[in-house]
């Protein structure tokens, strides 16, 4: 299988490529959305880091899927959120996958032997549902950390501070 790699950490794009390739998969890895439009390979499916230094790979999805129609979008990311999930997939990803990620689910995906995502825990904790909230709001307001703090009356320097945590259950 053809194999393209978005993703702006080079090392983690190149390591991934190289495990890919031992698979036996024809792998390669880019590390700007620029240099994977002008790429001419017919990819089987394309893996997408979500955020690519300041901004994100969702609204390019669209031209993606235009580009390669028969190609299979995987979204990566590392700070998960349902809101996020929800836009890559009505953007066009066929599936969303955590960073760090699991090699072989990652290999399950590409051979097809599982449905869409992983499965969900039963029951949210407070700071999930809180994490949950903070990103549908911050989405809701553009990005903008004022204005979702205001939304959320919360001083900007405490959300600031949320935003950078990295949740554990991710």
């Amino acid at each position: 299988m053809n194999i393209a790699i978005l993703d702006d950490d080079s090392v983690f794009a190149d390591t991934l490529s190289r495990r890919l390739t031992k698979q036996g998969h024809n792998a390669h890895a880019f590390y700007s959305l620029n240099k994977l439009f002008t790429d001419t390979h017919n990819w089987h499916y394309l893996l997408l880091d979500m955020n690519l230094g300041t901004e994100s790979s969702i609204p390019y999805l669209p031209r993606i899927k235009v580009q390669w129609p028969n190609a299979k979008v995987l979204m990566l990311t590392g700070y998960a959120s349902i809101a996020s999930t929800v836009a890559a997939i009505k953007n066009g990803a066929d599936d969303y996958l955590t960073k760090p990620l699991d090699f072989s689910t990652l290999l399950s995906c590409l051979g097809n032997q599982r449905t869409f995502g992983a499965p969900l825990e039963e029951t949210l904790s407070a700071s999930q549902i809180e994490w949950e909230h903070i990103q549908r709001i911050l989405k809701e307001q553009n990005g903008n950390i004022s204005a979702t703090a205001r939304v959320l009356n919360m001083h900007r320097r405490t959300l600031q501070r949320k935003l950078q945590k990295k949740p554990h259950w991710i």
